[in-house]
């Protein structure tokens, strides 16, 4: 077993990451990111050029543990599209339930940049690749209007970690799940 000690790299990543979601991506500079991660300034600064290329790889990871999370979720649900558009909540149950929960890091990151940057590009793109998904789901399950419904589904995620961000309680992940059953079982015909 090896114990070997983390590349400077993932340690910048990593505090940057904590720090990040813990305090914002403008509510933390580049200097305290150094002195957690333990590396010097020119280290940084040879792994990021700038401190918008540390949050933009901050969001990338966010959006592969994310996404990864959501798809997990859905696939759980059973092999029925249906399911999987309800059962990806539970993704948000493991999100919300996290001590120091504080929202989605997407919604956070676009609050705090201005559109047209590289940064809010990448918050928005996320979303897109999401309700894509979404809409995809949607469409296998048989729904007549599957970029409705993705949208709305959409919403609900995204309200449920607002509400969660704000007071970390289940009932909103769980008010959240029952309305996206509610809208799967209006839009998505039962089969046959």
């Amino acid at each position: 077993m090896s114990s070997a000690r983390p590349s400077a790299h993932e340690r910048i990543l990593s505090t940057a990451t904590a720090l990040f979601n813990a305090h914002g991506v403008r509510g933390v500079g580049v200097d305290r990111i150094i002195a957690e991660s333990g590396v010097a300034k020119a280290t940084l600064y040879s792994h990021f050029r700038t401190k918008d290329d540390l949050v933009l790889a901050y969001l990338r990871g966010s959006d592969e543990r994310w996404g990864g999370a959501l798809r997990e979720a859905a696939e759980a649900a059973g092999a029925d599209p249906r399911d999987g558009l309800v059962g990806l909540f539970d993704a948000l149950d493991s999100a919300t339930e996290r001590d120091g929960f504080r929202g989605c890091a997407f919604i956070r990151t676009a609050g705090e940049t201005e559109p047209g940057t590289a940064t809010h590009t990448a918050t928005v793109e996320h979303k897109r690749a999401v309700r894509a998904w979404l809409t995809e789901l949607a469409r296998e399950a048989g729904a007549a209007d599957p970029e409705r419904l993705a949208t709305q589904i959409s919403v609900l995620v995204d309200g449920a970690m607002a509400a969660a961000a704000l007071e970390p309680r289940p009932e909103f992940t769980e008010a959240a799940r029952e309305a996206a059953r509610a809208l799967v079982a209006q839009a998505c015909p039962v089969r046959a």
